[in-house]
């Protein structure tokens, strides 16, 4: 597949739109910390295109841990304005995930400097919602804002998650990010879940489902 681009978001401008928003999640599929969702908004022209696809943004999961970090600091200074927004585990437990991504979407939308005229969301479709949208499955490798939106909710995310492990250690937050790998899900035999991990999601071996 090419390379995210200004497509979608010139197609949106061309119809009098100034602010177009680029929204991703990330941490939908983890066991234990929040979900967070990157919002940004880009002066969108030729420019910023070429500047954008020059220095590689992507679809954070196609990036290094250090590109990222070496893109999030670009992101933040040329952006017109970016946000995240945050669903707590508890959250997620009590309104389940897709609600809870809702929830942190209109919490990042909110903290957005400019007031948006039309959301580019990676995937899924808001509800309720007052702004034009437009959901592009795998928009994270076809949008240039929605690829940087992912860069911003990787990034804070995963700092979020280092920050966790000082006192988890054992379950190796700073490396697996709260994800279901085998020394996380072993941790999580032996030593239980924290008030860090989503009570929702179960785990064969360690959670009883009761039809």
């Amino acid at each position: 597949m090419p390379h995210p681009d200004f497509h979608y978001e010139k197609l949106i401008s061309n119809q009098g739109a100034k602010y177009i928003v680029g929204i991703d999640e990330v941490g939908r599929g983890t066991l234990a910390g929040p979900v967070v969702v990157g919002s940004i908004i880009f002066d969108i022209n030729n420019k910023t295109e070429q500047y954008l696809i020059d220095i590689g943004i992507n679809d954070s999961k196609k990036l290094s841990e250090k590109k990222r970090l070496y893109l999030y600091e670009i992101l933040i200074k040329i952006a017109v304005s970016y946000s995240t927004g945050w669903a707590s585990v508890e959250e997620i437990d009590k309104f389940g995930i897709n609600q809870s991504i809702e929830l942190a979407i209109k919490r990042s939308l909110g903290n957005l400097i400019n007031d948006p005229d039309h959301l580019l969301i990676d995937a899924i479709s808001l509800k309720d919602s007052k702004y034009e949208q437009t959901s592009i499955i795998k928009g994270d490798q076809r949008s240039l804002s929605i690829a940087s939106g992912s860069i911003i909710a990787k990034v804070e995310r995963d700092n979020y998650m280092i920050n966790l492990n000082i006192n988890n250690e054992i379950y190796d937050l700073k490396n697996n990010k709260g994800y279901g790998t085998k020394k996380h899900i072993e941790a999580i035999k032996l030593n239980g879940k924290t008030n860090h991990h989503r009570k929702s999601f179960k785990i064969k071996g360690v959670d009883t489902i009761n039809e």
